[in-house]
């Protein structure tokens, strides 16, 4: 009885926590097409300012790779009001902090202030917009900011590649082919007017979003966002169409070298659907139930009790076109790389074949509730959050029901998904190996 009640009442407490987490939003368009989003937060005098850009790697001419990544970096450089280097010490001088990151899909830049500051934020952000400096020399010094990343994080980094390998083989058609971060030589072959065109295309405010979120006054923030962006003009639209991928209709494999390992590693992966579709989410779950944590399925098999793998990951990369669902592993020893796909698809011929067991389902529900309230735990997240579930799913409030798509989530979808999507002859195997030192 004192369990029942026990469970009773976290399950209680556990709903309130996820009510108690609502965000709040406002949501309106200038006239120029920029679309705006204000969460008012008064607990902490703090705030975020952001502006989420739908470009990128996936919008790249493809004799042209990295702009995006590039652009990240580029747009830094200086604008016609703020002198060139001046950028992160007016942020700094005020007490903030800012950052940007690229996707295949999207790029998105931030400040977060003390809310006393947050009309320089929205000064900068429409600064960037507005009145970008983009010459030679900015060019130049993120050229050499670029490769050097490359050569850090990718180049001389382990296992720096294996994601490029993978799409390489998943994708034919689709520019998620490529990278992010793009192919250096197409980078030094570009002129400046192709930088410049890339701008004026894609970093329009009929392309963005403008997310302002924390401890604001909403009717001045709107006159602040009005005076400072509005004045912007529109752009031309942009439009996509890009090549649909071929049905995988039987097994691939495929190797690649890496002269920064020891230990080989083994991939085998999947072209899942878009992110908005309800299929994205089921693989959300199954990869969690494969191997989140070291109580699950593949961790617990394979590196617990069996000893044949050093490490070992199902992972559901999300994008907007298409997914990659892999699966993931390293050796212990001399164990080879077959056996470790044999034992991983073992488990993925369970989930086809039987319903996972109802206490793993509800197991599964309580990390996905768990995920959904820290998601929206910090001002920073939520504007990040708000940003993207509109640009990208077109549905700004999911950042509030998304949670919901996973509760409803049946151990019959499970089942149905893994049978779907997750069968040998829809796959690519990747064997990701030591190079060797050539005489």
């Amino acid at each position: 009885m004192k369990k029942s009640i026990f469970l009773l009442t976290a399950f209680v407490f556990a709903g309130f926590t996820v009510n108690a987490q609502e965000v709040k939003y406002e949501e309106y368009d200038l006239d120029n097409g920029m679309h705006v989003i204000l969460h008012q937060d008064n607990s902490a005098p703090v705030v975020t300012t952001s502006v989420m850009y739908h470009v990128g790697a996936k919008d790249e001419n493809p004799e042209r790779t990295g702009f995006a990544h590039f652009f990240e970096h580029l747009l830094f450089e200086g604008t016609k009001n703020i002198e060139r280097g001046e950028w992160f010490k007016i942020v700094s001088s005020n007490g903030g902090s800012n950052n940007a990151n690229t996707t295949d899909d999207r790029t998105y830049y931030y400040e977060v202030f003390p809310s006393n500051s947050l009309e320089i934020g929205l000064w900068m952000e429409s600064e960037r917009l507005m009145h970008p400096i983009i010459n030679q020399i900015g060019v130049d010094t993120q050229n050499e900011v670029v490769k050097e990343e490359k050569r850090l994080r990718v180049d001389n980094s382990p296992y720096g590649n294996i994601l490029a390998e993978i799409k390489k083989h998943l994708f034919k058609k689709h520019p998620y082919k490529g990278t992010t971060i793009g192919k250096m030589a197409h980078l030094d072959a570009a002129t400046l007017e192709e930088f410049q065109a890339f701008n004026k295309k894609f970093y329009t405010p009929n392309n963005a979003v403008l997310v302002v979120a924390g401890d604001i006054n909403v009717s001045d923030t709107k006159k602040m966002i009005k005076a400072y962006f509005g004045p912007i003009p529109r752009g031309e639209s942009v439009t996509r169409n890009f090549p649909k991928e071929d049905p995988i209709t039987s097994p691939l494999r495929g190797k690649a070298y890496d002269a920064n390992i020891q230990i080989p590693a083994v991939i085998a992966a999947y072209r899942t659907p878009s992110f908005k579709e309800r299929e994205a989410y089921v693989l959300d779950m199954i990869s969690t139930y494969l191997s989140d944590g070291k109580t699950s399925k593949l961790y617990k098999k394979l590196v617990d009790e069996k000893k044949m793998a050093l490490q070992v990951q199902a992972v559901n990369i999300k994008q907007e076109d298409y997914g990659t669902y892999a699966l993931f592993a390293l050796p212990l020893g001399e164990v080879p790389l077959n056996d470790l796909v044999a034992e991983m698809d073992e488990e993925i011929v369970k989930i086809q074949n039987q319903l996972i067991s109802e206490k793993d389902h509800q197991k599964l529900q309580n990390k996905f509730e768990n995920n959904f309230v820290n998601s929206n735990s910090s001002v920073s997240g939520i504007a990040n959050s708000l940003a993207r579930y509109y640009m990208l799913y077109g549905d700004t409030n999911l950042i509030n029901n998304q949670i919901d798509i996973y509760r409803s989530i049946t151990r019959e979808e499970i089942k149905n998904v893994a049978m779907k999507y997750l069968n040998p002859n829809q796959r690519v195997i990747l064997d990701y190996l030591p190079k060797k030192e050539e005489n």
